[in-house]
């Protein structure tokens, strides 16, 4: 098994995202990439504990390769919105890969150009790509967050 952490955002949705594709077997919400040990979600908030909300992935490289997720991260978020997405502000909702080995580093990086050479964004790629650091799970409510209160997505339900 290896390690991917995203950050796309509010976590909520880009863990249902995730968490649904084959070959990965478990995933969880965390801070990671900032100056606190053991963030509360309220800190993380505030913006000023310098961490991002972010996914971490348990995936099977013989079922889904890290090319596979990094195609996923994509599409499921704005990567040149920088420190926003959607209604969400803050460095937290950053766009940033944390990468686990030099490995993901130059996949990531590959992917990244990859995606600027398509010339399919009308704006240049902000996503950070960044040694992964500590991760802190956030409080267990947040786990799932989206299954456990049966909302499809983190859009607003009317």
């Amino acid at each position: 098994m290896e390690l991917a952490t995203f950050g796309a955002g509010c976590f909520w949705g880009v863990e249902e995202t995730f968490r649904q594709l084959p070959g990965v077997t478990a995933t969880a919400v965390g801070y990671t990439g900032g100056t606190t040990a053991n963030p509360s979600y309220e800190q993380v908030c505030a913006g000023t504990t310098g961490h991002a909300e972010v996914v971490q992935i348990t995936f099977d490289p013989a079922q889904i390769g890290y090319g596979q997720l990094l195609d996923v991260f994509w599409k499921c978020h704005d990567p040149t919105t920088l420190n926003r997405q959607g209604p969400d502000v803050g460095t937290q909702y950053r766009s940033a890969i944390f990468f686990h080995s030099p490995e993901q580093q130059a996949i990531a990086q590959a992917s990244l150009e990859g995606l600027q050479a398509q010339q399919a964004l009308v704006r240049p790629v902000v996503t950070e790509i960044t040694p992964a650091g500590e991760f802190f799970p956030a409080e267990e409510y947040h786990q799932q967050y989206l299954q456990k209160c049966g909302r499809p997505s983190c859009q607003r339900m009317e």
